[in-house]
């Protein structure tokens, strides 16, 4: 099989920052050694990619009396890139000078451009620089770093990414950091470009002559997302424009990811920092691929208040107005904010989830209602499994959906299932909780699947295409009728005010009415003390007569039963009024199918019918394996006991 390519470059520069990071020990603690170690890399990789140009930059620089806003346009052209730096150092030449190394390391840092100047600011260097000064070692630790050639003649744009998202998968279990906080394997990119690009979007993007396209992540990370989809479409059509948009949470991987665009001349503008969930930085705009692998299950309660806000106050005009999940996992938070940002038509979304929200949450839930919310729009297209060990910091199973409001009119009303979890591959080494990739021939043989999924579907069983109702039901409540008789026991007249039936032990009513009709001749009560005491005297019987209420049966809450039952085939396409008939239709011959066969006087309450939407995925790729014969496992059992018995022996037991 063929394995997905590592770029040169790679392994040996991570290897060399991972030594470097020892020299830090003793000066700052283990969960702190990334602060200090991304930071001087991207600022090493700045000097690499600008030294080439410094003295042409330095030279027009001498030539301004003040650096405002033109003469910065200008010194970034000479430099030929989104940035500059108007030091008259270099990483190098900072060595010369060890005495004020740490004063010449600041006044280096300042010297970059504005954009450049606040992705370093973000890692709030200068604390650190002054540390590793009067530790001794500041010294040592930029001289390895200036032995780092990250030109990128020697080290690609895409070898950097693979550098600082090794590097942050490191630091961060280092650090003990959650689950949450995990990265995306570039293969499990790709794939999901592969699935996001594919189709009728390959095919307008390979023929058109000038293709613009915009691409959005809003949990970016390093960028990584952004830069894969953008090679791949490059790749695809090398006259395509891609434009990139990312937000990302994290201050210092949004400085690498800020880092990374200016170094690939893309305005870091282009790349915000902050929530987006709580804080839109493009709001109004939409995009034409949406996509995202979003922390999983972490919990959103602590900036809940301005998403619940965005829910009650703007509803189906905000992001939010499908409904809110519970707040221990806020990825259907991330799913409804990336499908606020479609175009009106042709965009698609990829989004790697867990398991949880596929089927989390009940019939009516803030779950369910978004699950419900996608399929009446038909946006879902199609879901496919991974394997486990996918990721660095986890091994839970995780799953790729993909959606679009632009589906080819075969797909309209189906969704497409491909179950790939036995596709990968295992590692030859381990990187943190990733033991498993996905080759080349792995993604494209899913591409092909999922892809030709109508036709795969009857001969593959790791495919499945089904119609969107069939990830619906109805939840329903059957009653039984209340069947009472009334006896007053020696418990019911033991303590006051009831103690004075006491003469009407023993004795039996047929209904309510006849027992209060006896007490009322001994003792007048307050209507809760004869509610109470009817309640006290009630006993359930399956041969009494029914309890009625102006004429028709009470319910017996104690033998009240909830069943799901299949959405009507169609459902999502009938208006509000046929829903509500096909509904009770189906629901009523369910019941006389399953129920009263077994259950005569059962029926439904059609007031109290919940709509739940689950997809469960893993059941329809369930099959079936019959146990042992019980023959099989009793002759392994007398093996073990003899081997049990030969090991007691030489032991002289």
């Amino acid at each position: 099989m063929a394995r997905m390519a590592s770029p040169q470059g790679f392994e040996d520069k991570v290897a060399f920052v991972w030594k470097v990071a020892d020299t830090l020990r003793g000066t700052f603690r283990q969960h702190e050694y990334g602060q200090v170690m991304l930071p001087l890399l991207v600022l090493r990789r700045m000097d690499a990619v600008l030294v080439d140009t410094k003295p042409a930059v330095l030279a027009k620089a001498k030539t301004f009396e003040t650096i405002a806003a033109p003469q910065a346009m200008m010194l970034k052209k000479v430099a030929g890139q989104r940035f500059y730096n108007i030091s008259r150092f270099t990483f190098t030449s900072l060595l010369s000078d060890d005495k004020a190394l740490a004063e010449n390391l600041s006044n280096y840092i300042r010297g970059l451009s504005n954009d450049a100047y606040v992705v370093m600011e973000a890692y709030n260097l200068d604390d650190k620089i002054a540390r590793m000064d009067r530790a001794g070692i500041l010294y040592r630790v930029l001289a390895d770093f200036a032995d780092l050639d990250l030109r990128p003649s020697v080290v690609s744009n895409e070898a950097m990414g693979y550098i600082f998202e090794d590097l942050l998968r490191r630091f961060s279990e280092m650090s003990n950091e959650t689950a949450g906080e995990h990265y995306t394997p570039r293969e499990v990119i790709r794939l999901m470009v592969e699935l996001l690009v594919g189709g009728e979007a390959h095919r307008e993007l390979v023929e058109s002559p000038l293709p613009v396209r915009t691409v959005y992540d809003p949990a970016a990370g390093t960028g990584g997302m952004l830069m894969t989809a953008m090679e791949h479409m490059r790749a695809l059509n090398p006259e395509t424009e891609v434009k990139v948009y990312g937000q990302e949470l994290n201050d210092e991987t949004w400085a690498i990811a800020q880092s990374d665009l200016m170094m690939q001349d893309i305005d870091p503008k282009q790349m915000r920092n902050g929530n987006s969930l709580t804080q839109d930085a493009f709001g109004g705009e939409h995009f034409d691929f949406i996509l995202a692998n979003p922390p999983y299950g972490v919990n959103w309660a602590g900036y809940a208040a301005p998403i619940k806000e965005e829910h009650a106050k703007q509803g189906m005009n905000g992001r939010f107005g499908a409904g809110l999940p519970r707040s221990s996992d806020g990825s259907l938070l991330f799913l409804q904010h990336m499908l606020s940002k479609m175009k009106p038509t042709g965009s698609r979304v990829s989004i790697v989830l867990s398991g949880s929200p596929l089927f989390s949450g009940a019939a009516d839930s803030g779950e369910s209602r978004i699950r419900q919310w996608i399929l009446e729009n038909d946006w879902l297209e199609g879901i496919v499994a991974l394997p486990d060990q996918m990721f660095y910091n986890t091994g839970i199973s995780t799953y790729v959906w993909i959606l679009t409001n632009d589906k080819a009119d075969a797909d309209r009303g189906l969704v497409k299932l491909v179950d790939a979890r036995a596709m990968g591959t295992k590692m030859r080494k381990s990187l943190g909780d990733k033991r498993k990739e996905l080759t080349a021939d792995a993604i494209a043989e899913i591409g092909r699947l999922y892809g030709g999924a109508l036709d795969e579907a009857d001969d593959d069983a790791r495919v499945k295409v089904l119609p969107r109702e069939a990830f619906g039901f109805q939840r329903i409540t059957v009653e039984r009728p209340m069947r009472r008789r009334w006896e007053v026991t020696a418990e019911a007249v033991a303590d006051a005010p009831f103690d004075v039936f006491a003469p009407l032990a023993g004795q039996r009513f047929e209904t309510e009415k006849a027992l209060l009709a006896e007490a009322d001749a001994i003792a007048k009560l307050t209507a809760a003390q004869r509610k109470k005491f009817a309640t006290a005297c009630a006993v359930a019987d399956p041969d009494a007569p029914i309890v009625t209420k102006k004429g028709q049966a009470e319910p017996d809450p104690d033998l009240r039963d909830a069943e799901n039952v299949p959405l009507p085939d169609g459902w999502f396409s009938l208006d509000p009024d046929a829903r509500e008939a096909a509904l009770r239709e189906t629901a009523e011959a369910h019941l006389e199918s399953e129920i009263r066969p077994y259950v005569p006087d059962a029926w439904i309450d059609h007031t109290k019918t919940k709509i739940g939407v689950e997809i469960p995925f893993t059941r329809q790729f369930y099959v079936y394996e019959p146990p042992r014969p019980v023959e099989e496992i009793a002759a392994e059992i007398r093996d073990l006991e003899t081997q049990i018995q030969g090991w007691m022996k030489d032991l002289g037991l």
